[in-house]
């Protein structure tokens, strides 16, 4: 298609000079003139001439416009089948990416493509999980090396906008947007349009947290507040600290976290205590941590606690470990 625009234009540039040269040589014309007969005559627009035409002249003018009428008709033809062309592209491709987020289920939506959501997406990345980010900023999505398949342009604040990304079908939503009240205005939507949906909302300002969970947000992260306890815990507890550090969540190196839930354990109701699990004979794990179904934690507990409906285990390894882990009880990597 480029290379016909090519022809086209070079056509245009070609007969003009002719016309331009033509009238300069046959009618003695200035070279303003030139360019101004050879205008009118190509666009047939049928303005008074600078000076009546001789024959010689007048049998020029009759090549021009023949001529003309072919290349410029061709032109108009190309460069409108090209613009066409390029709009029903674009068409296309929002309706393969407006059926594919249609065909999604149970996946993530993520509101703005900034530091913070840049990073949820690497960690969606890692887990295979499904995704689509809301981004409003054109600029953003062009210089992400994402695709822009893994976008939706518009507002996240905008209830439509929501919908179009399958709001309704979504298991979770993490709205990192820079200003605390967009993201406010984000979860308020969010909630009002998806009772079940997991909402994950940054914040700025501690002032935000309430009102961001008044609103219907499940978590909220403070990076700043984290970024800056991580520092000052760097000079109590280093060692500490960089061991936590070397913990990863999904991560194929090191030492790995990771959740279990009751219902990955047992089919149906089952009885059974932590220490009849016996999951570090099974896998080599060590379980740090239960989350009751009430949403209690409770860090190294005790042997003998009881595992319920709801309920979860938080357990640490290495990667063999936690492969282990993984092929025991079919966790595919599912954010719960």
């Amino acid at each position: 298609m480029r290379s016909k625009i090519t022809i086209a234009i070079s056509l245009l540039v070609t007969i003009l000079l002719i016309g331009i040269v033509g009238f300069k040589l046959i009618m003695d014309l200035s070279w303003v003139d030139a360019l101004y007969m050879t205008v009118i005559t190509i666009t047939t627009v049928g303005y008074r001439e600078v000076e009546l035409p001789n024959d010689t002249a007048k049998l020029f003018i009759v090549f021009l416009i023949l001529c003309s009428v072919v290349i410029v008709g061709y032109a108009v033809s190309v460069i409108s089948e090209y613009l066409i062309s390029r709009s029903s592209l674009k068409e296309l491709r929002e309706k393969r990416k407006q059926k594919l987020i249609d065909s999604m289920e149970n996946h993530i939506i993520v509101c703005g493509y900034g530091r913070n959501g840049r990073q949820a997406v690497e960690k969606l990345i890692d887990y295979n999980r499904e995704f689509i980010i809301i981004e409003k900023d054109q600029e953003v999505i062009d210089n992400s090396a994402l695709g822009e398949e893994f976008f939706f342009k518009g507002n996240a604040n905008e209830d439509e906008v929501l919908l179009n990304v399958g709001i309704e079908r979504a298991s979770t939503l993490i709205t990192a947007l820079p200003d605390d009240a967009d993201n406010l205005f984000t979860v308020l939507s969010a909630r009002q349009l998806n009772a079940d949906l997991k909402i994950i909302s940054r914040a700025s300002e501690e002032t935000s947290y309430k009102k961001l969970k008044f609103a219907g947000a499940n978590n909220v992260i403070l990076p700043d507040k984290i970024g800056g306890e991580h520092m000052a815990s760097l000079i109590v507890s280093p060692d500490l600290i960089e061991f936590w550090d070397n913990l990863s969540y999904g991560g194929n190196e090191g030492v790995n976290l990771e959740q279990v839930s009751y219902e990955q354990m047992f089919d149906g109701d089952v009885g059974c205590s932590i220490i009849d699990l016996n999951l570090r004979k099974k896998t080599g794990c060590t379980i740090i941590g239960y989350k009751s179904a009430d949403g209690e934690y409770t860090v190294n507990p005790d042997p003998e606690m009881m595992l319920t409906t709801g309920s979860k285990i938080i357990v640490v390894g290495n990667t063999q470990q936690i492969q282990n882990l993984q092929k025991v009880y079919r966790i595919n990597n599912e954010i719960t």
